[in-house]
């Protein structure tokens, strides 16, 4: 693809400094200090990679709004655009230098699919997949191979499931879900009863709800709870390997990644952000756009827009100052059995 035409799929392109060079075919793309001829790279204001400007081979380079970048992109023949946004400029690239394969609308041989299945126009269904009794399944769905959908589970237009998935009873997916690979939508919350004899176990009767745009990442499972249902908002990304708990609401746009566990009955706002390995405790409550960074064990109610660490989480400039102080514990406690010796 030509670096000129390219640039007619970038939003936000129009209008913005640009410099074609020799207009050069593009056959791929990678990162600044690893691109070779024939690929495209970017770079953002502050990028540990700004040195490797100066020596990349890549052909052409989406840029941020700065002028010494621009002269420099210019002094050594790569063509480049300037985007307020790069790293969107170069995720619509990729889609473009890497169009993704479009499946035929078709079904499997292998495929098992139960009659009172409802399955809508152009559905792509996968070989050795499952299709159990009263399902729907919206319009443009791909189900990779060996895909189990347990009966009652509706699927809106669009979704796209990948090899070996699960979707168990109850599971309510809107339009565009991604659900990848080993993951599991609509699993038994973890519910038992003490008694005198044992454990007995809480039937989960309840549902998943995905809205539109969810994506599941591999390996992860999103427990439904023995009543309700456990929901997760529109546009949120959740990474490989998260286990959310039956009961759980989740807002729109939040972004969980990879280890997360979030007990039963939490509650989380809009635009929440969970890095890795953060522990959400049963009925704990997060408010729009708090921010967790990796490790940290919410117990409580952590306010709208607060940024938390630690465990137990505290905010995030005060666990800086303790985390400072950690290394220095030794010595202040030998000068306290000093000055207690002294005493």
């Amino acid at each position: 693809m030509q670096f000129s035409t390219l640039l007619q799929h970038l939003s936000g392109a129009e209008n913005q400094p640009f410099n074609l060079a020799n207009d050069p075919e593009l056959n791929g793309a990678a990162a600044l200090n690893q691109a070779l001829a024939g690929e495209l790279s970017f770079l953002e204001p502050g990028n540990a990679l700004l040195a490797a400007l100066a020596e990349t081979q890549a052909s052409a380079l989406i840029l941020p709004p700065d002028s010494e970048l621009h002269g420099k992109a210019t002094e050594r023949g790569i063509a480049w655009v300037a985007l307020k946004n790069p790293r969107l400029g170069f995720a619509e690239s990729l889609e473009q230098l890497y169009p993704k394969r479009q499946l035929a609308a078709e079904i499997h041989p292998t495929a098992v699919i139960d009659p009172t299945a409802e399955l809508a126009a152009g559905i792509h269904v996968g070989a050795h997949v499952v299709i159990g009794a009263n399902c729907k399944i919206g319009a443009d769905c791909i189900i990779h191979p060996a895909v189990v959908i347990y009966p009652d589970v509706e699927i809106g237009a669009g979704c796209e499931l990948h090899a070996q998935a699960v979707l168990h009873p109850g599971s309510r997916l809107a339009d565009s879900c991604v659900v990848h690979s080993h993951a599991v939508i609509g699993s038994e919350g973890f519910g038992f009863v003490p008694t005198a004899d044992g454990w007995r176990k809480m039937p989960q009767t309840g549902l998943v709800v995905l809205e539109n745009g969810v994506e599941i990442g591999c390996g992860s499972t999103i427990d439904r709870p023995s009543v309700g249902e456990t929901r997760i908002g529109a546009g949120s990304k959740i990474d490989n390997l998260v286990q959310v708990g039956h009961g759980v609401s989740m807002g729109k746009n939040c972004a969980l990644a990879a280890q997360v566990g979030i007990a039963g009955g939490a509650k989380l706002g809009n635009g929440v952000i969970l890095a890795g390995q953060v522990g959400v405790a049963n009925r704990a409550v997060i408010g729009d756009g708090a921010i967790a960074s990796s490790k940290s064990g919410i117990h409580g109610e952590v306010a709208a827009g607060e940024v938390v660490s630690g465990y137990p989480a505290i905010p995030n400039r005060l666990w800086l100052r303790c985390s400072a102080v950690f290394s220095k514990l030794p010595e202040m406690a030998r000068s306290l059995r000093q000055l207690n010796q002294t005493n």
